[in-house]
């Protein structure tokens, strides 16, 4: 019986743990995970809701320098992959690939998207809008004092309980909606790397 008690007074205890965290130190833990994602790699889904123009979806790899973006708009598949000196974009209504030099000092879209992960609460307020028994969902509002015209003027972050990662980050500004979801941690340099033999049929493009 002492040996249950004990077991069931650490399950309130760590339960009791978890409801003693502030919107802030739950925020703050997660940007300590979201670390992982350079030296293990990670993927996750870009969707970007443009008025007139609908929602144009993208899936990004990235490991360290090299990334690779699967986007699906009008029809057609545009895959790129780049390695900050080199960038492939196969476009699959053309059968074609196109080879040009990479700018080494211009960021991806994924890394200027994942950047919005980053000091979430500067600038903002944030409160808990709701709380499951797998994430928190919180609603950060941009502070008075915060001057910065291109912040969004509110974004909706899910942080999952399990392992504190981000589920999805939904922003407006100007009338564009972007949302980060999906996020995964781990994987290997094969999965950003460009193959030619993967596209045998494909006629290549040199720009460089």
């Amino acid at each position: 019986m002492k040996k249950i008690f004990t077991c069931v007074l650490a399950a309130l205890l760590a339960a009791a743990a978890l409801w003693a965290q502030t919107p802030e130190e739950i925020i703050a833990r997660m940007e300590k995970e979201t670390a992982r994602f350079d030296p293990e790699g990670f993927s996750m889904v870009m969707e970007i809701k443009i008025p007139i123009l609908g929602t144009m979806g993208t899936t990004a790899y990235i490991f360290g320098d090299k990334y690779k973006m699967i986007t699906n708009a009008m029809g057609a598949t545009i895959t790129q992959w780049s390695d900050k000196t080199t960038t492939w974009e196969y476009d699959s209504s053309k059968d074609e690939i196109t080879v040009s030099n990479a700018n080494p000092t211009q960021e991806s879209q994924a890394d200027s998207n994942v950047e919005m992960l980053k000091g979430v609460t500067n600038g903002y307020d944030v409160r808990l809008q709701k709380e499951t028994d797998t994430a928190w969902h919180f609603r950060c509002t941009k502070s008075r004092t915060n001057t910065n015209k291109d912040d969004p003027r509110t974004m909706e972050l899910v942080v999952a309980k399990s392992s504190y990662l981000p589920v999805s980050l939904k922003a407006s500004t100007k009338g564009v909606t972007v949302t980060l979801r999906d996020f995964a941690v781990g994987i290997g340099e094969e999965e950003v790397t460009f193959r030619a033999s993967d596209y045998p049929t494909a006629t290549i493009v040199d720009k460089r």
